[in-house]
């Protein structure tokens, strides 16, 4: 019967699963789709920002905007800032590289990043000067970055690439660090240089900013921004000026100003690229792309396979609907909205969290201490009661109300602290109130499934419409960080797996309590299958360690609501199950043209080149760098311990809180269990994975605490009616 299961379940999931991987994809192309063999021009420089552009001082980069395909540039490296010769590397291997690893590279704090260093002067044909230094930084990585990639594949297939500058030295390198054919950057020359090879890098100069600049940085600037980038304005024009007929021009910018991490602007123009927008199936995020994706977008200009291994895609065309100044100014203001949302959420983040667990605490705490030293009259203490309750309740609604915040444009405000925490609260209050006042405000689980359906409900159809909302929110993913850039990430799916696993209970209780074993079982099998199928949806979730966690999460309680006893043998068939699930959705994503591919399809290619357990141990460094990195997050493993402890043993102290609403509540001990088991699981596999039980408890807390509370002041009530005289109750049921 439990085998049945297992291969029903994967029977759907797979069926689900195919419909959705036979969807047409969308409208844009790439250049190879157009058939295109003409030169391609790279021109690269650092630290432009789509707020240095007006149609007055900057005439020419304007009318790439104008003219051109553009888009956000995420450009970040194995550092939290990118140097200029970080980015340079990056575009030479594909993946992401840095001149130093600054440690273990796995560290991306801004503090723990080496100073940038100068470009390295290369005058003549030869080997670029620190060559040796920067593979070995790459080698001290687990990112995968191979430098030279691209040199070595456009010459493996009979390409050669001219460089011309210091930074498109290192991009033009092969593995061995030479570099045939190289110049210095001349106006000059540049109709010489421009006419040798099909692919020419253009190193235009940085732009670093003086107010942000690291003190101990050899690249200085010597002059204002503003000077800075009129500079590089007359540069671009001087390529563009010599670059023949029928070329394909990217304008790039690779790095960091300085410090401050931010997106950066790409344009580009040419007979494949006309008025538009850019975007890559990397981030399925139109107008938003990333640094990796331009190396791939070469080879394929050029027709040259690309090791399937690289995390970036080809760079794709979006057509606008005119190429008129109006339509420049509104993709402008787009550019800007995604460059200032993200920069300005980022560092929002974490006093926003901290903020608003320490405040729970205190409300949860004070009305514990008050509770248990029977503080005021029995009124005031159902008093009491009521409004903890209903705090929790509220606290509850925060975390899907973060990720609503984004359909306000909170970033346009001065004060984007204010304005954020407003837009929240406005959506909090909405929620709430929808819990609260509702005909189900009077039923244990009524407020707890509006909020965990409400969760799941919003979730769900953000990823099923692009995860525009999960995009610099406060809980969601951070564009200017380059992790993820659509589907389910870490704290998305802690949110949606424990909203999960709570309406799970809720509704598996009542239906045990109406003697309906068998259909609770089934509710809560659909329920947790069609979330898993969101989650692992190459199309929607596009997640490979959520799946993992959730799926034993739910066989556990569904195998205790029918109370089949859990044996290694049986232990063996779900797991079994479990990995065939998520095998096939890893495959069927796989069989995928390798642009189209998600990160489940990328992992299945990495495991056939060898490289799967490269990225294993990468996840968990990072996992250990961030729970060691702050000092709050080693309370992640301890919190998990005492709450095993709680459930196993609810006879004791620990436990002593939920044994009242454990006994009314018969899946609510095992609910919790299971929800324990889908955060240690999601707290062991994933990177940043101890994100997982901290931000599922956001949820999870207050919504158990509002149920224990519900559970004392139902039984204070029943307390009550058997203290009233009989005559009283007898002259009350004659009325």
């Amino acid at each position: 019967m439990l085998a049945a299961a297992v291969a029903a379940v994967m029977l759907v999931g797979v069926v689900v699963s195919s419909l959705m991987l036979a969807s047409s994809k969308g409208a844009s192309t790439t250049a190879a789709d157009k058939g295109a063999t003409g030169p391609i021009v790279v021109i690269g420089t650092g630290g432009l920002s789509w707020s240095d552009l007006s149609p007055r001082t900057t005439p020419t980069l304007w009318s790439l905007l104008r003219d051109g395909s553009t888009a956000s540039l995420t450009v970040r490296s194995v550092h939290a800032n990118t140097c200029p010769v970080d980015g340079w590397l990056t575009l030479s291997a594909g993946e992401q590289a840095g001149d130093s690893s600054g440690g273990s590279g796995l560290d991306r704090s801004t503090s723990s990043r080496p100073p940038c260093r100068a470009l390295p002067e290369q005058t003549i044909a030869g080997k670029v000067p620190r060559w040796n230094e920067y593979r070995a930084a790459a080698g001290a990585t687990r990112f995968d970055a191979s430098l030279g990639l691209l040199g070595d594949q456009l010459a493996s297939h009979g390409h050669c690439v001219q460089a011309v500058g210091p930074g498109a030295a290192l991009g033009a390198a092969r593995a061995s660090g030479m570099v045939v054919r190289y110049q210095p950057y001349d106006s000059s020359t540049l109709p010489l240089a421009l006419a040798a090879c099909p692919v020419t890098l253009i190193d235009v100069g940085a732009i670093r900013d003086p107010a942000d600049v690291d003190p101990q940085d050899e690249v200085r600037p010597t002059t204002t921004r503003a000077k800075q980038v009129a500079a590089v304005d007359a540069r671009v024009a001087s390529v563009l000026t010599a670059a023949p007929s029928g070329t394909d021009v990217v304008l790039v910018s690779l790095a960091d100003a300085g410090a401050t991490e931010r997106l950066r602007m790409i344009a580009v123009s040419g007979p494949n690229f006309g008025a538009g927008t850019l975007g890559s199936s990397s981030t399925r995020q139109p107008g938003l792309v990333q640094l990796t994706d331009l190396t791939p977008t070469i080879l394929q200009h050029l027709g040259v396979p690309r090791p399937p291994s690289l995390g970036g895609a080809p760079l794709r065309f979006l057509p606008a609907s005119d190429s008129s100044d109006q339509s420049a100014d509104e993709r402008l203001t787009h550019l800007l909205d995604y460059d200032e949302a993200s920069h300005k959420v980022h560092s929002l983040v974490e006093p926003f969290f901290y903020s608003f667990i320490v405040l729970q605490l205190m409300v949860y705490l004070g009305a514990g201490v008050l509770w248990r030293r029977r503080w005021g009259t029995e009124a005031q203490r159902g008093k009491l009661l009521r409004i903890t309750r209903r705090v929790a309740i509220i606290a509850a609604t925060v975390p899907v109300s973060t990720f609503l915040a984004n359909l306000l444009p909170w970033w346009h405000f001065s004060v984007p602290l204010v304005s954020v925490v407003a837009s929240v609260a406005l959506f909090a209050a909405a929620v709430s109130a929808l819990a609260l006042l509702g005909p189900w405000k009077h039923r244990l689980f009524g407020p707890l499934m509006v909020v965990c359906v409400t969760t799941m409900a919003v979730l769900a159809l953000d990823v099923m419409t692009g995860s525009r909302l999960q995009l610099s929110s406060l809980m969601g993913e951070q564009p200017v960080v380059g992790g993820r850039f659509y589907g389910m990430g870490n704290v998305t799916f802690a949110l949606f797996g424990t909203a999960t696993l709570l309406l799970c209970v809720a509704v598996g209780n009542h239906l045990v309590a109406c003697g309906q074993t068998r259909q609770a079982a089934a509710a809560v099998a659909a329920i947790g299958l069609g979330a898993v199928i969101v989650d692992a949806s190459p199309s929607w979730g596009s997640d490979l360690g959520g799946p993992t966690a959730l799926l034993p999460a739910v066989v556990f309680l569904v195998l205790n609501i029918l109370e089949i006893r859990l044996t290694w043998r049986r232990l063996v068939v779900i797991g079994g199950g479990i990995g065939g699930f998520l095998f096939l959705l890893g495959l069927l994503d796989w069989l995928r043209p390798a642009e189209s591919r998600s990160h489940l399809g990328r992992f299945v290619q990495t495991t056939l080149d060898g490289g799967a357990w490269d990225i294993v141990v990468r996840k968990l460094e990072q996992n250990i760098t961030l729970l060691f990195g702050n000092p709050l997050s080693l309370l992640i493993p301890l919190a998990l311990v005492l709450f095993a402890y709680g459930l196993a043993r609810p006879t004791t102290r620990l436990g002593a809180p939920m044994r009242r609403s454990f006994t009314y509540i018969q899946l609510l001990r095992p609910g919790l269990i299971a929800i324990m088991v889908m955060w240690v699981v999601g707290f062991l596999l994933n990177d940043s994975g101890a994100a997982i039980p901290a931000v599922g408890a956001t949820l999870a807390l207050p919504l158990v605490i509002a149920i224990a509370i519900r559970t004392l002041e139902d039984e204070r009530l029943e307390e009550q009616k058997d203290a009233r005289p009989a005559t009283t109750r007898a002259s009350r049921l004659r009325r």
